[in-house]
Order: C-alpha cells, then sequence, then structure tokens
C-alpha cells in the first residue's frame, strides 16, 4: 500500500537498482552533502544473508556500523533509511558471507535536500546565511 509521504514508491525504486555482492566483497556508495538520507535494501535469492553496513561520515570521525543476518534473504530482507547530514557521507556494505552467498544491494539517495534544515553548529562552510 502507498503512504502519502512516498514511502513505498521510494522502497520500490530503489530496489530495482540493485547491484551484486559477491561473498567477502564490499562495495562502497559516496553521497552528495544535499543528500539527507539514504535508503538501503539488502536481499538473498533465498540462501542467508550475512552483511556489514557502515556510514563514514568524514575523515575524522567514527564510523557507525550495523551488522546483520537472516536466514533467508528473500523472505527477510532487510530495509532501513540512514540519516546522512553534513557532507563527506559515505555508505559502504560488506557481504561478510562465504563466496557461495552473493547478495544483492540497493543504496540510494532517499530525500535529497539543499541542506538548508541542517542545524546551526556554528560551521559556516557551504551555507547561505
Amino acid at each position: 500500500p502507498d503512504r502519502d509521504d512516498g514511502l513505498a514508491a521510494g522502497i520500490a525504486s530503489v530496489a530495482t537498482r540493485s547491484e551484486t555482492i559477491q561473498g567477502g566483497a564490499l562495495r562502497t556508495y559516496p553521497f552528495n552533502p544535499t543528500v539527507d538520507s539514504v535508503a538501503i535494501i539488502l536481499k538473498t535469492d533465498g540462501r542467508p544473508l550475512n552483511a556489514r553496513i557502515e556510514l563514514l561520515q568524514g575523515p575524522n570521525n567514527n564510523k557507525q556500523v550495523v551488522e546483520l543476518y537472516t536466514e533467508d534473504g528473500l523472505d527477510r530482507p532487510f530495509f532501513a533509511i540512514v540519516e546522512t547530514p553534513g557532507s563527506g557521507n559515505v555508505v559502504r556494505v560488506v557481504n561478510t558471507a562465504p563466496v557461495e552467498f552473493p547478495l544483492y544491494a540497493s543504496v540510494d539517495a532517499y530525500r535529497v535536500g539543499g541542506g538548508m534544515d541542517w542545524p546551526d553548529d556554528g560551521l559556516m562552510i557551504g551555507r547561505a546565511f
């Protein structure tokens, strides 16, 4: 069912653009500073899904990590919308399963803005006042 905020349409849009990540491999997805949030969908063809999702925000910040496992990545795929305010955002998806267990990842911008709704944190580089 479609919601008023377009969530279902956004999920369907991201899900159609998936790429294969073989077991033991990783993919990185850098994002423009205007991207306020990112939609992540991970699934398999019915095999187990073992993965690690990392959000890196700039060179001097600690990365945020999600480790996940499901026995059937087709019946129970992983979906999340992750906030990515500021610049230097990179999402990294690591398939921690053996090479025999590929996964299909879709990582795309979900909400794109001009960055004007960022909190006033005293940093004025690249912002119009």
